[in-house]
């Protein structure tokens, strides 16, 4: 079984698009939505049956009304003002740190579970698909990256596949690193702007950090082809391979529209150059 990840260094790179036509164009694997403060993943594998699961994660205070004697302590303690006058506690505010059922002088304070989303295991027409939704406001985002990843490696062993490919959150945060952790392969999707070869730079390291094999894809690339040429020079010192070139196209654009993967809905260049990138995908990992 190998696992690759899909990377940007930040959104609307059009990551989750080409690992939409991955799914297509793979056999025998599951996918995996990784971004699970914006899954959207579904929207173009459009799964037919799902089943949901709670995320439980952290604690929140309660205040039991009976006991509570409105003594004012614990609104005083409170450093993020989680406790309104009438001595209920802001779920969203509060962070869980414990510290006002500490100082309550009547013990009218617990700690409670905190459900903190849902992870689905859904059937597509191209295979499971494994995803998560993070409440509002919500922390501990990255267990529930670890969740997701998990329940796919159980799928992938029940069913016998070979790959499992995840759709990554964008950025070098806690979610990120969750995702990564133990990966045979990152694929970095990039554009040809300021702030994609800045934010390349920086999943970069954070791969090299935790020795993930990382190659490259370039998407619209040709709308600035002196950055794009920048951006293979840095690939090229750091011993990456570029891996894809994707032209920009409107076809991208019209198959979003119409709910597909673009390599499905068009046989183009931006089509061949995902196929391509496929064909090094599997040729990387060893299969």
């Amino acid at each position: 079984m190998k696992e690759i990840v899909v990377l940007s260094g930040k959104g609307g790179t059009g990551k989750t698009s080409i690992v939409a036509s991955l799914a297509s164009l793979a056999r025998s694997k599951v996918m995996v939505d990784c971004d699970v403060d914006a899954a959207d993943l579904y929207l173009l594998l459009q799964p037919v049956s799902q089943q949901g699961q709670e995320f439980w994660s952290g604690q929140k205070a309660v205040i039991d009304i009976d006991r509570c004697t409105r003594c004012g302590i614990c609104q005083e303690v409170c450093r993020l003002d989680a406790i309104t006058d009438e001595f209920q506690v802001d779920p969203i505010s509060c962070d869980g740190c414990g510290f006002c059922r500490q100082v309550c002088p009547e013990e009218a304070i617990t700690m409670q579970g905190n459900l903190s989303g849902h992870w689905f295991i859904s059937e597509t027409r191209y295979g499971p698909l494994v995803h998560a939704r993070l409440g509002v406001a919500q922390e501990n985002s990255g267990k529930l990256v670890a969740l997701v990843r998990q329940e796919a490696r159980l799928v992938a062993q029940k069913r016998g596949l070979d790959y499992i490919i995840s759709d990554g959150p964008p950025g070098i945060g806690c979610p990120v690193i969750s995702s990564i952790s133990g990966v045979n392969l990152a694929v970095i999707v990039t554009e040809p702007t300021l702030s994609g070869m800045h934010d390349l730079d920086r999943v970069v390291g954070v791969c090299h950090h935790f020795t993930v094999p990382v190659i490259v894809g370039i998407n619209k690339y040709d709308l600035n082809e002196d950055n794009s040429h920048q951006i293979e020079s840095y690939c090229q010192s750091q011993g990456i391979e570029i891996a894809a070139r994707i032209p920009f196209d409107n076809v991208v654009t019209e198959a979003l529209v119409h709910g597909l993967p673009v390599v499905e809905y068009s046989q183009n260049n931006v089509s061949r150059q995902i196929e391509a990138l496929w064909r090094d995908i599997a040729r990387v990992v060893g299969t």
